[in-house]
């Protein structure tokens, strides 16, 4: 039976909560607009309890005139508005369109001096089997590939946030910006773009593998002959984006994923993404290390089919996960290196919210995700994946947040490290959602008054060596995640469920 929560709750079991902003808060034409109406509404955050606010620094507005020209003019306004009201700041860096997917209700392409190089070369662009090229984010294939002029991939982002660094030094100084996530995918995401509505995709169809230009195609190859495997090429029976998995060839129980075959290519599919994800964070940690500032990644929450003994739609954007091999520790493990957290989402469903044709479990994929980080020593942070204003949502959130509960001793064992709230928005804003939100903020805070200083992180780490790709997949190993109680021992309407 949990404790009853009360004003001797430990500080350690207080858990930050900040609000993303809105997608377009600094216009395509890279003019902060609106504001007055920002301002207030960063204001009520605050008097509401709310510890920071998250905000996407799209890349597609910063160096939108050409290589390395960067105009930080327009978020530098903003972010020393949030500043002074008193706020902290995660910042994304966001290499990825933005539009077209789930939420999105404004457009940011990628810089047009990159989409221009893709005219040319339409390869640097995630493809399917079809041959449809996917512009959201660009394909890891390039990501040491010298086609920008005079650049890799790799050096555009690191280049991109280095000049972050120089032009918000004194922010950074201060200790205002505590968090940078890198985006790594689609949505900012470690994760291949396989579900993409602009392309026909529709919940909750399994997804295409995305790995037929030519340069993933080239390292396969290679992949293959130097493991004395020639013949082994791209699957051709994995289906397309709204197939189920007993409708393909790939993906049907006793399927070619099952096969020797099968294996080797999830494994090259999957271990690509992990050393995408190493090779960006690492320049990450590079750049901001030893400011008072944490890094990190994010990691999509593909909750359908996570029932099917294929777990089909995790496979296709990337994460090789079975019920006896873990597709998502080894990714903990390689953030581990570099002092770095995981961001998980879908906090905010349940199992029985959804379909049951989707063959979905929510809820034990965040057990799973969140569980292999910790195991790997790493903080675990979140978010909702869908706007919710209900108390059924922000209970689910609260226990994830504290799996088992309020510790009266001090912090809990599971706890984690932060949540984002998405977003801030006119219907967040309505005076009935408003107050509910205000409770959950408090439970949240575990009923304590709200602790500016509490979590702010400690200078950032260098990276440590690099991990051998056999240590990583060592991390495959399946392991029980840990366990959670029912329900939160601090609902946003009160009491104790546990009486």
């Amino acid at each position: 039976m949990a404790p009853a929560p009360n004003n001797k709750t430990p500080i350690g079991n207080y858990v930050p909560i900040y609000v993303m902003l809105p997608l377009g808060v600094v216009s395509i034409e890279n003019k902060f607009i609106d504001q007055e109406k920002i301002e207030k509404e960063l204001k009520e955050l605050k008097a509401a309890g709310v510890d920071g606010v998250k905000v996407d620094v799209w890349w597609g507005i910063i160096e939108l005139k050409g290589p390395k020209q960067y105009d930080w003019s327009a978020y530098k306004c903003l972010f020393l508005l949030i500043q002074k009201i008193g706020l902290k700041i995660q910042a994304i860096m966001s290499f990825h369109q933005c539009g077209r997917n789930v939420g999105d209700v404004v457009y940011i392409p990628l810089p047009k001096w990159v989409l221009d190089i893709g005219e040319k070369d339409p390869d640097i662009f995630y493809t399917n089997r079809a041959g449809i090229r996917n512009k959201e984010y660009l394909s890891l294939g390039v990501d040491n590939q010298c086609l920008f002029q005079g650049r890799t991939a790799v050096q555009i982002y690191s280049d991109y946030m280095a000049s972050f660094k120089e032009n918000m030094l004194d922010l950074l100084e201060a200790g205002a910006i505590v968090d940078i996530e890198v985006g790594l995918g689609p949505a900012g995401e470690l994760r291949y773009p396989s579900y993409p509505q602009t392309l026909g995709w529709k919940f909750p169809g399994i997804g295409e593998f995305q790995c037929y230009d030519k340069y993933m195609r080239e390292d396969l190859r290679k992949t293959a002959d130097n493991a004395g495997k020639p013949k082994f090429n791209l699957p051709d029976d994995a289906g397309t984006y709204n197939n189920t998995p007993d409708k393909t060839g790939f993906f049907k129980i006793g399927g070619t994923y099952q096969t020797e075959y099968g294996n080797f290519f999830l494994i090259w599919y999957s271990n690509n993404l992990i050393l995408h994800g190493d090779q960006i964070i690492a320049e990450a940690n590079k750049v901001f290390r030893g400011f008072p500032v944490k890094i990190a990644a994010k990691v999509s929450g593909i909750h359908w089919w996570y029932k099917d003994r294929s777990h089909a739609a995790e496979i296709t954007a990337g994460y090789y996960n079975l019920s006896d091999r873990d597709g998502y520790r080894p990714i903990a493990r390689m953030l581990s290196r570099h002092y770095a957290s995981l961001n998980f989402t879908c906090l905010e469903m349940k199992d029985t919210e959804q379909p049951a044709t989707a063959m979905s479990a929510p809820q034990e994929l965040v057990q799973q995700v969140l569980s292999s980080g910790w195991k790997e020593f790493i903080d675990v942070a979140g978010e909702n994946a869908l706007a919710r204003y209900d108390a059924t949502a922000y209970d689910q959130i609260l226990l994830n947040v504290r799996p088992n509960g309020i510790n009266l001793h001090g912090p809990p064992k599971l706890k984690m490290a932060g949540l984002t709230y998405l977003r801030l928005s006119d219907d967040l804003m309505k005076q009935q959602n408003f107050d509910l939100f205000k409770k959950f903020v408090l439970k949240m805070h575990a009923d304590l008054d709200p602790s500016p200083n509490f979590g702010n992180p400690a200078p950032l780490r260098s990276t440590q060596p690099e991990i051998p790709i056999e240590k990583l997949l060592e991390a495959t190993k399946e392991s029980r995640a840990f366990p959670w109680y029912p329900f939160t021992d601090m609902p946003v309407e009160g009491g104790n469920p546990f009486d």
